[in-house]
């Protein structure tokens, strides 16, 4: 009847999700371990595939330097490197202690196909023609071309974050995931404004 461990008993992912690796039912875990959850398979293909989704992201935002008009359109790539970025370390770190596999950052879209999951069972995921229409464009066709496309890829994102949140087992990675659907659907409705979707402005003027 002693209150073992009260200090760690978080709401955050109860007991019964996933423990995929042995080792008891996790009751008697760590203090670390019993705040974050034992991962469970669903975390992995999470990290996995959200990686090399946040790196095209990165990749298409960095294209806005130097091609973007809109200075919305800057801004908002910028936002999106510097939220990603992170993000990108934070799951590498995770996999990496779970003894799992990193995507190999291959730089450019080749580099994603070593994954185990090619970026064409990812939704969102831009294909080899729409990213090499992007690059090529700048000015306001390419405003409008970065934002339809990261409207899609955000889109993308928010799906496998909602799978994390109700599948997951690893306290951390559903609270990224909790924290991708706020923000990236936020800026959805941000890119759609600047698109003229939201409320029949086009704010894409520079």
């Amino acid at each position: 009847m002693a209150a073992v461990g009260t200090g760690f008993v978080l709401t955050a992912c109860g007991g019964g999700s996933g423990d995929d690796n042995g080792g008891g039912h996790g009751a008697h875990a760590s203090a670390s371990e019993a705040t974050a959850g034992a991962h469970n398979a669903q975390d992995v293909s999470f990290a996995q595939g959200m990686i090399p989704h946040h790196r095209q992201a990165l990749e298409m935002a960095r294209l806005a330097d130097g091609r973007a008009s809109s200075g919305a359109v800057k801004d908002l790539a910028a936002r999106i490197e510097k939220a990603q970025d992170p993000e990108i370390k934070t799951m590498t770190g995770w996999l990496k202690s779970w003894g799992e596999d990193v995507p190999a950052a291959g730089g450019g879209m080749e580099g994603m196909d070593h994954s185990g999951s090619g970026h064409g069972g990812m939704p969102g995921m831009m294909g080899e023609a729409d990213m090499a229409e992007l690059e090529k464009s700048s000015g306001n066709a390419f405003d409008t071309k970065f934002l339809a496309l990261m409207v899609e890829h955000h889109q993308g994102a928010v799906e496998m974050a909602t799978v994390e949140k109700s599948k997951g087992g690893y306290g951390p990675a559903k609270a990224m995931a909790e924290d991708i659907i706020t923000a990236q659907n936020a800026e959805i409705g941000e890119m759609n404004k600047l698109l003229g979707k939201g409320n029949g402005e086009s704010g894409s003027k520079g």
